[in-house]
């Protein structure tokens, strides 16, 4: 009986989730990022160099969920780097600058890069994916309506979220509600319904 009690009061092992962003390059993976995890928005553009990384910690009724993101390189240069991280994927930011036609047009390859890379063995069917329409603060700029976005994204049975990083605009609910909540859905033990399959 003690030692169901001892067992009872060690603290849980944070849950760790994987998530990576795939976009083409200068769509605001980077900047969604830092927005998300470190709270900031990094106005001068710096190109990634093959793969950054972010993590940060969220509370979920009393379970601590270490979300990991991997902030995948949209140069094609990349595409080396890019493959080794495709796999045990949970969740995926597909993201897109509303400003540009050919970044909302290129999503298609994107998941086409990603089924490649896992095979004929992999499946897409468990993982939660957030199409994230971003610099939605551009205004007159934006050259895909939401309405198209949202087609897109609701056609394939994918999430949706518009969002800005440079105001914050979006980030926190498409994470933490979206996609968070969405794996906990997914994987074993999870449950995004009130998480009470975790006891």
């Amino acid at each position: 009986m003690e030692a169901n009690a001892a067992k009872r009061k060690e603290p849980r092992k944070a849950l760790r989730v994987k998530v990576i962003s795939m976009g083409n390059a200068e769509v605001g993976k980077s900047c969604i990022i830092k927005r998300y995890c470190e709270k900031r928005f990094v106005p001068k553009y710096l190109a990634t160099i093959g793969i950054d990384y972010g993590v940060t910690k969220v509370q979920i009724r009393d379970r601590e969920i270490k979300v990991n993101i991997f902030d995948m390189a949209g140069h094609p240069f990349f595409y080396e780097v890019r493959n080794e991280f495709y796999k045990d994927t949970q969740g995926v930011l597909l993201v897109y600058d509303v400003g540009s036609k050919e970044s909302f047009e290129a999503l298609d390859s994107w998941l086409a890069e990603m089924r490649r890379e896992l095979g004929p063995h992999g499946s897409l069917d468990s993982v939660v994916f957030a199409v994230c329409a971003n610099k939605v603060d551009a205004g007159k700029l934006r050259v895909v309506d939401e309405s198209e976005g949202r087609l897109w994204a609701e056609s394939r049975g994918f999430l949706y979220w518009e969002t800005s990083a440079q105001s914050g605009e979006g980030i926190q609910e498409m994470f933490q509600v979206g996609i968070v909540l969405g794996i906990l859905g997914v994987i074993p033990g999870g449950n995004s319904g009130g998480c009470s399959r975790w006891e």
